[in-house]
């Protein structure tokens, strides 16, 4: 655990996770680089970043809990998959060689390596009026802002 801590920046940047909302009937996971490890109110807490064009940013809006989920290098195709193919067209998770299973409420893997069981306490739209300029011509010329979603950490099953 404590190198997993230690190693936080680089899990969401350069090793990626997925964030998955939903329950076994009805659930969608996209691969996620953007995201941090922190206390808020006391709690501790997940971010994630989601567009709202993404198909998952629908399923985080209407269920109360999410995860995030970190895998080992060898499924970095499988979150190639998930991060570029939409679940609005079919069954992505098919496409690859994980295995959903239910966590509390909600969907984590068989194949992670650390999944962040979390409930969602707050949800905001970035704004661009209080971004610096550079972000928003790099992101957000052609599409809206990301909403920012934090969870509290209720479980971290390894």
């Amino acid at each position: 655990m404590k190198n997993f801590i230690n190693d936080a920046f680089k899990a969401f940047d350069k090793e990626w996770a997925l964030v998955t909302a939903g329950n076994m009937g009805n659930f969608n996971t996209m691969t996620i680089s953007w995201g941090g490890l922190g206390t808020l109110w006391n709690k501790p807490v997940a971010t994630v970043y989601v567009k709202p064009i993404r198909h998952t940013h629908s399923f985080l809006d209407s269920n109360e809990y999410f995860t995030v989920s970190f895998f080992d290098e060898k499924y970095k195709k499988d979150l190639a998959v998930l991060g570029t193919l939409s679940g609005r067209d079919g069954d992505k998770v098919a496409k690859t060689s994980l295995t959903p299973v239910s966590v509390g409420n909600s969907i984590s893997f068989k194949e992670a390596k650390i999944t962040l069981l979390c409930k969602k306490i707050y949800r905001q739209d970035l704004i661009t009026d209080t971004m610096p300029q550079e972000a928003i011509d790099k992101y957000y010329i052609d599409e809206a802002p990301h909403t920012m979603f934090i969870g509290e950490v209720i479980d971290i099953i390894e």
